[in-house]
């Protein structure tokens, strides 16, 4: 992980000078109690706990003001060219440190439309407007939104390695699921074989454990973030599992279904099918659409008129978002231009982001049909990094 920290701080250095921005400052303290999204990316996994600034210039400079006893693991992550210790209070040593930078535009951490570049809590920005009373550089203080988007959303070969191994391990664990799922078992049950293979292939869950399999078993099972029940597989039904693993501190998000046979019968019924069909057609051709340069909000688009022109009701969540260091990366959306997404469906792709694509349709009387899978934008276009389920598994 410290090989691709440093990569990240090394790109953080090039999209400062790429956006014009002279340096970067990351501000946090006590960051167990709540940390900066970003700092596992540019710091790794250790916690800061007294005031801390890790400082990334334009020319290459990279520092980190910690409080004394955290400067050997400052030193440690072979990030940072400087690492200045401090006792009573950062402000000599981060005062003159921007003194030596002298930068005219300092980016910050914050948002009011992404969440993974909002990290800096508004008592903090109150403390460093008050750490910067009497100096030019309060006023040059400007959002590194845009830096952070970049930063998260341009996987290194390392990062895309990691993401790719994170997927396989969550495929080879639905495989083993629909294999193990019988009739009559509840979603609880599901959940808890998945979470076994979790714990014996050292895998974590890509976001919360109890949450991690969604599992839904039917029509009845409510949809969305919810935890496993105890509804049973049923004949005659749909079984939908979203799930996803951590490896290495990088994820998957996948989602597939299985249907159940009810009496008597041999092939998936027809309305199942054509959900089947209209949702995998949907991602095809969001795939297709997707290609630095094109805003999310008209990948969305082009999968939600897909979904609507067969007959669907529109689904109520965006086609697809970004995944890597987080299941939900933070950046730009594949969404629709709703009030509640803000600015980030309005994004443009850019090579090396990985998204995913997850249409979804309620078939009535069945259950989810939820597929999601997981692509990467590439320089002129875009490539699947799952293996697409491209029928539904009949048990």
């Amino acid at each position: 992980m410290s090989a691709i920290l440093q990569q990240k701080v090394r790109q953080a250095v090039a999209l400062l000078d790429e956006l014009g921005i002279d340096a970067w400052l990351t501000f946090v303290r006590e960051t167990s109690a709540g940390g900066d999204p970003v700092l596992p990316l540019i710091y790794g996994e250790g916690g800061l706990t007294w005031e801390s600034a890790l400082i990334i210039g334009r020319r290459g400079q990279t520092m980190a003001i910690v409080g004394q006893y955290e400067a050997h693991a400052a030193q440690e992550t072979g990030a940072y060219a400087e690492v200045i210790p401090y006792d009573q209070s950062i402000r000599p040593a981060l005062l003159a440190a921007l003194q030596k930078l002298d930068p005219a535009s300092i980016a910050i951490n914050t948002s009011a439309s992404d969440v993974m570049a909002d990290g800096l809590t508004h008592g903090m920005y109150l403390l460093l407007l008050d750490l910067l009373k009497g100096t030019p550089y309060g006023e040059r203080l400007v959002s590194a939104e845009n830096l952070i988007r970049a930063l998260r959303g341009r996987k290194t070969s390392d990062e895309l390695e990691l993401i790719r191994r994170s997927i396989a391990a969550a495929e080879r664990i639905f495989q083993q699921t629909f294999h193990f799922a019988g009739l009559g078992m509840t979603e609880k049950q599901i959940s808890d074989f998945m979470h076994r293979r979790l714990a014996e292939d050292n895998l974590g869950a890509a976001w919360s454990y109890e949450g991690c399999p969604i599992v839904n078993a039917g029509p009845d099972s409510p949809v969305g973030h919810a935890d496993p029940g105890d509804l049973r597989i049923q004949p005659g039904q749909l079984l939908h599992i979203d799930f996803g693993v951590r490896l290495e501190g990088y994820c998957s998000d996948l989602q597939r279904v299985a249907y159940f046979r009810g009496p008597g019968e041999r092939e998936v019924p027809q309305p199942v099918q054509q959900a089947f069909d209209v949702v995998t057609e949907a991602i095809r051709i969001a795939l297709e659409g997707m290609r630095p340069g094109v805003p999310g909000s008209q990948i969305d688009r082009l999968a939600r008129e897909h979904v609507t022109a067969a007959g669907y009701p529109e689904f109520m969540h965006a086609t697809g978002h970004p995944m890597g260091h987080e299941a939900h990366d933070g950046g730009g959306l594949l969404g629709p231009l709703w009030e509640r997404y803000g600015e980030v469906p309005n994004y443009p792709l850019e090579a090396g982001q990985v998204f995913t694509l997850e249409p979804s349709v309620l078939v009535p009387g069945y259950g989810m049909m939820g597929i999601e899978e997981n692509v990467v934008v590439t320089a002129h276009g875009a490539e699947f990094l799952s293996q697409p389920q491209e029928k539904i598994i009949l048990r």
